[in-house]
């Protein structure tokens, strides 16, 4: 199964036609970050015509990292070119890769910005992959509920081709080469950081944020397990001095 991450998303009735396009493709794990008018809303109530009563209760976080922290692959959907080396995919494209790891039994996760300026640089760099649609470039602006509607019927769409008989499959079980939670990551980078900063890495203060920006997407790019997650885990601490 899949989540779909709506990150500061401003208005309720988006949330809403966010969960009813989610409901109407299977997608039933809605998580919010710091949304401005607050949860529940009446007016996401409304919009969704009765799926947000239909789905288990929507999570609500203050931060991205702890929204994503128990996923293993996180696609951040962007219409903005950004300066990340990053792999960039259709709807369709992006919605067989997550199949394909939902079925080999990982947790992933779709993550939208919010209406007015999309996701922050930062939370981009969290995910594994971009997804942008291709629309017309004269007109290109899309709402929170349609983009959510594109990337779940792709989703949808990609999990029944890729079953045998129309249903979707039971997940796989967990194995060696499963990527390690975005949480467990985040906690290795958080450690790394503290480890550079404490040697005087970062020379330049204004520009830490880009050099860490930059440490972040060549992790969340590597795809790592949780036996390399440990290897990394053991080298950082070698290099304290303080070996396992």
């Amino acid at each position: 199964m899949s989540a779909v991450i709506l990150v500061h998303p401003q208005m309720g009735e988006n949330i809403g036609a966010a969960a009813r396009a989610m409901l109407n493709f299977g997608l039933t794990d809605l998580r919010l970050v710091a949304p401005r008018d607050g949860w529940p809303s009446a007016q996401a109530e409304a919009m969704s015509s009765g799926a947000l009563e239909k789905m288990p209760p929507v999570q609500v976080f203050d931060t991205f990292p702890e929204a994503i922290a128990d996923l293993h692959y996180v696609l951040a959907t962007t219409a903005r070119p950004r300066d990340m080396v990053k792999p960039v995919l259709t709807p369709s494209e992006a919605a067989i890769e997550g199949q394909k790891r939902a079925q080999g039994g990982q947790r992933t996760g779709f993550a939208f910005g919010a209406e007015r300026s999309g996701l922050f640089n930062e939370d981009i760099a969290a995910c594994h992959s971009i997804i942008t649609v291709p629309t017309n470039p004269d007109f290109s602006s899309l709402n929170l509920g349609q983009s959510v509607l594109l990337v779940a019927y792709e989703w949808f769409k990609a999990g029944l081709a890729l079953s045998d008989d129309g249903a979707f499959p039971a997940p796989a079980a967990k194995n060696d080469n499963f990527p390690a939670e975005q949480g467990e990551i985040e906690g290795f980078l958080s450690r790394l950081e503290d480890e550079l900063d404490a040697m005087r890495f970062f020379r330049a203060p204004e520009l830490k944020p880009i050099t860490a920006r930059n440490i972040r997407n060549i992790f969340t790019r590597a795809d790592i397990t949780d036996q390399e997650l440990r290897t990394l885990h053991g080298i950082v601490s070698a290099l304290k001095g303080n070996k396992l």
